[in-house]
């Protein structure tokens, strides 16, 4: 193990590449990596800007892109891939937005201040979960502790931002229990223009004459972009020396979000998590740790016109009233195997998702998804050894799914796949390590790509795609140079079989298979200027194309590749009570478009955030900060047409600018 001081800003390099065993730590952060998996620490210690963690991860990560829909509840992607392509657990238990158009994506369904740590896997090395197609994030949030702690926190913010939040936790090694709450609201933000949310439909409006009834109308016209509720209990026992059970649940009510560039905005996102797990240790032989894992989470997300002109204009709210739920377990054990470590287990879970098209109150009989069903069973296994210099890893799983609905038109599909891997990595010296992966990986078809209706009923999804199939190489090396500085870089390359695209130029079935190739590169790395003073950077580019377009198109770009993006940061720690980041979050011109579906070239950008910690006295912290110090009026988030968006008779969706100057101020008390 090696110890290295770093700033908050490690974690973009870091995260975009994890490849071998260390500890960096910080004042208040902390970052572990293995040879395919990155650990960001304390995030509800540092993330005190606001609730959503999406936001913070891309700040983090230059492998990280930000989907913006609103002031919260936004998306990632990922290496190029998104939604069901990047799988999301929180506490080792999965849950799945309602929004057929992502406004509640699983990473919206926990908060940054209750996560403990992430940890983020890029590529297909995952064996012990369904559908890890081209990267793995888990959350994990913070758990009880002995003793007696807690902390109340108040944090502002520019655009009217308030939160409040309180936590505790205490116990003894029988017993412990942790609860928490918080509350959070925001005026609409900003743009560097001085346009609020609804302002900038305003502006877009006024070029798209024919879109008037999206304006917000007067009643709601400056209304708060949203308000944020959450609660969490967790009970953790230690029955006996070997056998410890896990009880946590966690609930979140949102209402009355805004998502201007949508036609629609949420009433409410609510939702519940429960996990259960029991973990048996030192069984024999045969077993050094026996777990048994339970999940179930179910999400309400009625969205409407409720707050649109075209409501008054109708006198006619149109809702799309959406439920989604998944529940599941794991059956996993651990043992000693020929001086390794084998993992090995059973996997099941079953999804289910629906919608109803609802007019003025009352359902009409046209479902959005007419209750989907997936089903899911799998066996799965995993081997880590250590070779001399070589570290090495390999994995099997073996998937059987079926996935259905209710409406005896449209197809029922099977799917079965073999997925596996090997990564390794070689330690030349003591300073140099290289370190090399193969894998395939796969994910089924969701509930909207297979049987999503519009509200005439016409079927947008498409009830007989493949599976998607991801064959990855990754390789890459890592080099410390004298004391002060460590560089790493990596390079990927993918093949998608069956990739799921969105053709906007059909009527009809909308969704359909096409293959693909990805691949990108990756450079970060560190250097200590003095004991006081640091700098960082990350930097990571891809491209995508497909291999033959779309039926009665021509383009090749994959959607959703981002542009050069780079994380740079210089850090100043005057003493453990006082701590300084400057950083910058730049991307070049978003130009390798996928057209002919919506997306459209974006500017490149340049933003400075700043941000000081202050220890001000043993139980009271202060974090400041300003965000976007410049005010720059900017765009990150393209517009491909699987969302949608507002869109006028020019064909060009609306664009929804990101936030423009932003002062925040976080107080926290600790007992």
């Amino acid at each position: 193990m090696m110890k290295k001081v770093l700033s908050i800003g490690a974690i973009s390099l870091a995260a975009s590449l994890s490849l071998y065993a260390e500890d960096v730590a910080l004042e208040t952060i902390e970052v572990e990596e293995t040879v395919d998996m990155t650990i960001v620490k304390d995030v509800a210690g540092e993330e005190v800007r606001s609730a959503d963690l999406a936001d913070s991860l891309y700040k983090l990560d230059p492998d990280i892109q930000l989907i913006r829909r609103s002031g919260i509840a936004n998306d990632i992607i990922i290496r190029g891939m998104r939604k069901d392509d990047i799988n999301v657990l929180i506490d080792g238990g999965k849950i799945y937005g309602g929004c057929p158009n992502r406004m509640d994506p699983p990473l919206s369904h926990v908060l940054a201040n209750n996560v403990k740590e992430i940890v983020v896997k890029e590529g297909p090395y995952d064996v012990e979960n369904f559908g890890t197609l081209s990267g793995l994030v888990e959350v994990e949030t913070l758990e009880p502790e002995q003793g007696f702690h807690g902390e109340g926190n108040l944090n502002i913010g520019s655009w009217g931002y308030r939160k409040i939040g309180v936590q505790a936790s205490g116990g003894n090694e029988k017993f412990r229990v942790f609860v928490g709450a918080s509350t959070e609201s925001s005026g609409q933000y900003e743009d560097g223009d001085g346009l609020t949310l609804a302002e900038q439909v305003d502006a877009y409006i006024a070029d798209n004459p024919d879109q008037g009834g999206r304006k917000y109308s007067t009643p709601y016209h400056d209304m708060d972009a949203y308000n944020k509720k959450t609660a969490m209990l967790k009970l953790f026992a230690n029955i006996t020396d070997n056998q410890e059970l896990k009880l946590s649940y966690t609930a979140n009510r949102s209402e009355d979000v805004l998502y201007p560039n949508s036609p629609m905005d949420a009433l409410k996102d609510d939702s519940n998590l429960f996990n259960a797990k029991y973990v048996v240790k030192n069984l024999g032989y045969f077993s050094k740790e026996l777990d048994f894992e339970f999940y179930n989470s179910w999400v309400y997300h009625p969205m409407g016109t409720y707050y649109r002109v075209s409501a008054v204009m109708t006198n006619t709210v149109f809702e799309n009233v959406m439920n989604s739920r998944i529940y599941g377990g794991k059956i996993k054990n651990k043992m000693d195997l020929a001086e390794g470590i084998l993992t090995y287990g059973i996997d099941a879970s079953k999804r289910k998702w629906d919608g109803r098209y609802v007019k003025n109150g009352i359902p009409t009989p046209i479902y959005s998804i007419n209750y989907a069903e997936t089903k899911n069973g799998a066996l799965f296994a995993e081997y880590d050894k250590r070779f001399g210099s070589m570290d090495f890893q390999m994995g099997l799983r073996y998937d059987d799914t079926s996935v259905s609905n209710e409406d005896p038109t449209a197809a029922s599909n099977d799917y079965t796949a073999v997925n596996a891997f090997v990564f390794g990595t070689y330690s030349m010296d003591e300073s140099t390590k290289i370190f090399a992966g193969i894998g395939k990986s796969s994910r089924v078809p969701d509930g909207k790509e297979l049987y999503f209706q519009d509200k005439t009923g016409v079927y947008i999804g498409t009830p007989d795609l493949d599976q998607t199939t991801n064959y990855q190489v990754d390789i890459g090396i890592e080099k410390d140079l004298f004391d002060s500085a460590h560089l790493r870089l990596k390079g990927f390359y993918s093949k998608l079989d069956n990739f799921i695209a969105f053709n906007k130029e059909k009527t009809t079935n909308k969704y359909e298979n096409v293959d693909a190739t990805l691949y990108g590169v990756s450079f970060d790395g560190t250097y200590l200027i003095t004991e006081q003073l640091y700098t960082d950077f990350g930097v990571a580019y891809q491209r995508g194309e497909k291999e033959n377009p779309l039926e009665g198109q021509s383009g090749m770009n994959m959607p959703n590749i981002l542009p050069l993006k780079a994380n740079i940061a210089l850090g100043y720690d005057y003493d453990d009570s006082l701590t300084m980041r400057l950083s910058m979050i730049a991307a070049s011109r978003w130009k390798d478009v996928d057209y002919e579906n919506g997306e459209q070239e974006l500017p490149g950008y340049a933003v400075f955030n700043f941000k000081l910690r202050k220890d001000v006295s043993r139980h009271f912290e202060i974090t400041a900060g300003i965000d976007n110090i410049l005010d720059h009026t900017y765009a990150i988030t393209n517009t491909y047409a699987d969302m949608i968006l507002v869109t006028g008779t020019n064909d060009e969706p609306m664009l929804l600018n990101e936030p423009g100057r932003y002062y925040y101020c976080n107080l926290t008390y600790q007992f």
